[in-house]
């Protein structure tokens, strides 16, 4: 997608204002009497609730009432989401378990089970297409190998040059050549006459002869690697003609006559899927058929993608927005990585099954909920935590009894394992419960590693589900936070994240998290206060604290009021929903969130993504900003349709004026400041300069050219005057969509 840029001198001061600091920017001023009046208390529970306000959104809640809103938001099982549900029906991986997806869309080490013989090959046809294609690059991978391997072999044994004494040292190929004639023919390099050879009468040797004598020619070979690679790009070449010829079929039809293929066939069919012709021939294909041909091509990534996009579609057209939200918020909070191994196939799982129905429960249960997840198992490394005194680690045999394994005095061997994880003991402590100043200590760290030791995997190949595994337990007491954990096996865990769960630090850790998120980077220590004493007398109920939190002063305050730098999904999201956009394909939307630095699933630390300004403001991001914003208002992002000139209030398209005023009520509620406003409207006054302007321009900019440009800047200026019309061009008539994209770059809406 090729960027719009806008006048330079208007981005930059578009920038220049989206950095400064929240004060600075003018904001619309009410003129009711103290406290924000309705309108403005919808602007701002949309603007915090959710991704953002839709067109018609800010009248809908002044109509059912600002608080009563917030309460229907603050229970999204009593709310319909029908529509978003009908847009997620394509994307069948969502719904599967993580056993259908790893079956489904294989990664490296399931793949190389089939081909050791230690799993079946599938029966199913869409899923035995896509093996049969990994399989076959996966040997290619091994021949290649073996190629260059053998290649590395053959220059090693070519004999290295002989020492200088006597020694014949090593020949070039025309040297060889040249000896081998010699032998064949008989005839010496000095010149004397072998057997059959002849001389000519002055000693030199006949044309004849000398072109007999000449070293053959050598023909250049391939080595086996160019071969190979020669005959993919053949194959790849007759498959970008085939599929060609199969694109005008129907689709049913077309896919049939994919799987009808040879393994070959298909190796080379999903090449050719790559890159945009592989979205025409997979247009009008069913939701499996197009999940199997781009399987065949890359299976992980079909899973990665469809949960990208299924995020993206519940921000932008769920009714339940503060679920939404608070699905994203906590999903940080306890974040996993996507790029970390078989984690990509755990995500679908964590996501809609650990974090969602617990967005607004108690903490207690979504923090035991967390620590037994595959994914964040995975993710931390706990799954291969073993206790130094453990009896895997000692290497002493399972207990067979129902009692306590009684240990032998005389000390025994111990066998190599993965040994003890802090990891998921720190991370627990820092991150998910008492923050990094919650009065813990390096040892607290270790205690609580060895209490998790045995919270494992069922089937590590599979990532199947949870596992207390009694070998791997550290045995006897351990002291955490000075209180005594007696031994007993899974429950210790589960003691310990109780006492996290309703620790002090803990309720003040999780309200501040949550002020920050919802009132500002800084939020007031009172407030975090009130919420923190919710917190423990509701038992960490999520909803309780919410509720605080939205019925305090210092939400409705007017310093909060668009105050929030959003992140890039925020304002990607509400930058769609704002325009009313129409999302057929969401992936190009999760490509700009890479382009600005916010990749889905793909915060790398635990720490998650930061909520606070100063990550995501500065001049080169704010530009991304504002070049997405423009390309969406002008209809450039592939797969999303924004209609410019209906938010204009028209067709037809309405005059500069009034267009503008349409445009700052229906994105910004005219919430518009002065600098903003005028910004715009230079940028639709400015006509685009003549070549003869740049031309002129570029000559200024050489001084010693001066005194020539003032003389036929004095010759031309009643021409010019007479001419106007012919080399000035009029200004263009205002553009719906960049006026649009220029509004949706503002400071005003970078900030919620």
């Amino acid at each position: 997608m090729r960027p719009r840029f806008v006048n330079l001198s208007i981005l930059l001061l578009y920038l220049s204002v989206c950095a400064a600091a929240p004060e600075l920017l003018a904001k619309k001023k009410d003129n009711a009497e103290a406290g924000p009046n309705e309108h403005k208390r919808a602007v701002h529970a949309l603007n915090r609730l959710s991704f953002g306000a839709r067109p018609g959104d800010v009248q809908q809640v002044m109509a059912v009432g600002v608080d009563r809103w917030i309460d229907q938001q603050l229970h999204p099982e009593k709310i319909s989401d029908s529509t978003v549900e009908s847009r997620l029906q394509p994307l069948r991986t969502l719904r599967m378990s993580s056993r259908e997806i790893m079956e489904d869309f294989p990664d490296g080490q399931m793949i190389k089970q089939v081909m050791d013989g230690k799993r079946s090959m599938p029966s199913d046809p869409a899923r035995r297409a896509v093996y049969q294609v990994q399989i076959a690059r996966q040997e290619q991978k091994q021949e290649r190998k073996q190629e260059e391997k053998k290649t590395q072999l053959a220059q090693n044994d070519v004999p290295a040059s002989s020492g200088p004494a006597g020694d014949q040292g090593a020949k070039t190929e025309q040297e060889l050549a040249a000896a081998a004639a010699e032998k064949s023919d008989g005839t010496s390099s000095s010149g004397a006459s072998g057997p059959s050879g002849t001389m000519s009468p002055s000693g030199t040797m006949s044309a004849g002869d000398a072109a007999a004598t000449q070293p053959p020619v050598v023909e250049a070979r391939l080595t086996p690697e160019e071969e190979a690679e020669a005959r993919r790009r053949e194959d790849r070449l007759y498959a970008d003609l085939k599929v060609q010829g199969l694109i005008d079929l129907p689709p049913d039809e077309r896919y049939k006559k994919v799987m009808a293929m040879s393994t070959a066939e298909k190796v080379a069919f999903a090449d050719s899927l790559k890159g945009g012709k592989g979205q025409d021939f997979l247009a009008g294909l069913d939701p499996k058929q197009r999940e199997t041909l781009l399987a065949m091509n890359n299976p992980q990534q079909v899973v990665v993608e469809e949960l990208s996009e299924g995020k993206l579609i519940r921000a932008i057209y769920s009714e339940r927005q503060l679920e939404e939200v608070m699905t994203d918020f906590w999903f940080n909070h306890f974040n996993v990585f996507v790029g970390k191994g078989p984690e990509r196939l755990l995500i679908t799982n964590y996501e809609r099954d650990v974090i969602r129905p617990r967005a607004m429960g108690k903490f207690e249960d979504l923090l035991v909920a967390t620590a037994k997840s595959p994914a964040m198992l995975f993710y931390l490394d706990n799954w291969l935590s073993v206790g130094p005194d453990s009896q895997q680690a000692l290497g002493l045999p399972g207990n067979p009894g129902r009692g306590p394994y009684r240990y032998p005095r005389y000390p025994a061997k111990r066998k190599a394992n993965n040994g003890l994880n802090e990891n998921y003991g720190r991370e627990l402590l820092e991150l998910h419960t008492l923050s990094v100043n919650g009065g813990y200590t390096q040892r607290d760290v270790t205690e609580v590693a060895k209490v998790f030791t045995g919270w494992t995997l069922e089937k590590p190949e599979d990532g199947m589900g949870f596992k207390f595994d009694a070998r791997k337990h550290e045995p006897g007491p351990k002291m955490v936070l000075g209180h005594k954990i007696k031994p007993k096996g899974e429950d210790e865990g589960r003691e310990v994240l109780h006492m996290l769960a309703t620790s002090p630090q803990t309720a003040h850790f999780i309200s501040l998290k949550l002020a920050q998120r919802f009132v500002s980077d800084d939020p007031p220590p009172a407030l975090v206060d009130r919420m923190a004493k919710t917190f423990q007398k509701k038992k960490g109920d999520i909803r309780e604290v919410l509720s605080t939190l939205f019925h305090s002063p210092e939400f409705w305050d007017d310093s909060t009021y668009r105050s929030k730098m959003k992140t890039p999904l925020e304002f990607v999201a509400s930058a769609v929903r704002a325009t009313g956009a129409d999302v057929e394909d969401a992936m190009p939307l999760a490509r700009q969130l890479n382009n600005m630095g916010m990749p889905l699933y793909g915060a790398q630390p635990p720490t998650g993504y930061s909520m606070k300004a100063d990550t995501w403001v500065s001049s080169s991001a704010l530009l991304t900003r504002m070049n997405f914003a423009l390309a969406l208002a002008g209809g450039k992002v592939h797969g999303v349709k924004v209609d410019a000139v209906q938010l204009a209030g028209g067709p037809p398209a309405p005059e500069a004026a009034v267009a503008l005023s349409t445009i700052e009520t229906k994105l910004l509620a005219d919430d518009v400041s002065k600098q903003t406003h005028d910004s715009i409207v230079a940028q639709m006054t400015t006509p685009p300069a003549s070549p003869a302007q740049n031309k002129e321009s570029q000559g200024n900019k050489d001084p010693q050219n001066k005194d020539s440009q003032n003389k036929e800047s004095q010759n031309n200026k009643d021409s010019q005057n007479k001419d106007s019309q012919s080399k000035n061009p009029k200004p263009k008539p205002p553009d719906p969509s960049t006026i649009a994209g220029l509004i949706l770059g503002s400071p005003e809406f970078q900030r919620r």
